[in-house]
């Protein structure tokens, strides 16, 4: 590095050099070959790593499964089309994608609101609420949803309730049961 110049400017330099000797797409390149197998290794290593650990399959497995919940729950609460983006634009489709993720939240949202309420009105029974349990109900449910058939509008000019976001549970209990799983 010469004296006055930039920290940053011989890295970059060095960098463009490598891309550079990559782009030249020559398999003989060295440092091709060498990448190469160090992208062979890390693809051979990632699978067994995999295999091997038995709670990260499970936490895979899990995060997959919600992933797969919400795709479902996204094609139930979605209309017209079965989801398929009809209009050859982008604009629209783009707001096809907006619109269903957007009605799919609202769902969302008024279905925790509900398991809320029900959780309070438990607990003001004196019931003991375990955060376990409740961490077991997805709020991804769709069956009380009529898509198609008469909708009341006589409620749209109601202005409802300020919504309460506190519930009275202890959930540190959750994150020492992801703890002890890891």
């Amino acid at each position: 590095m010469l004296r006055g110049e930039p920290e940053g400017n011989w890295r970059a330099e060095g960098l463009g050099r490598l891309l550079k000797r990559l782009r030249s797409g020559s398999r003989r390149n060295a440092t091709y070959t060498a990448f190469r197998e160090v992208g062979l290794v890390i693809r051979t290593v990632q699978p067994l790593h995999y295999l091997s650990d038995a709670p990260l399959r499970s936490r895979v497995t899990a995060a997959t499964d919600k992933v797969e919940a919400f795709n479902g729950f996204s094609d139930r609460v979605r209309f017209g089309q079965r989801g398929t983006l009809a209009a050859n634009n982008p604009v629209e489709q783009e707001k096809d994608v907006k619109f269903t993720s957007l009605l799919a939240n609202l769902v969302i949202f008024h279905n925790t609101r509900d398991i809320a309420d029900v959780v309070r009105e438990l607990q003001a029974e004196g019931q003991v609420v375990d955060p376990l349990d409740l961490a077991q109900i997805s709020p991804y449910l769709a069956e009380h949803i009529e898509r198609f058939g008469e909708h009341s509008t006589h409620e749209l000019g109601i202005t409802p309730d300020d919504y309460d976001a506190h519930l009275d549970m202890d959930f540190s209990v959750l994150g020492e049961d992801e703890t002890a799983a890891a």
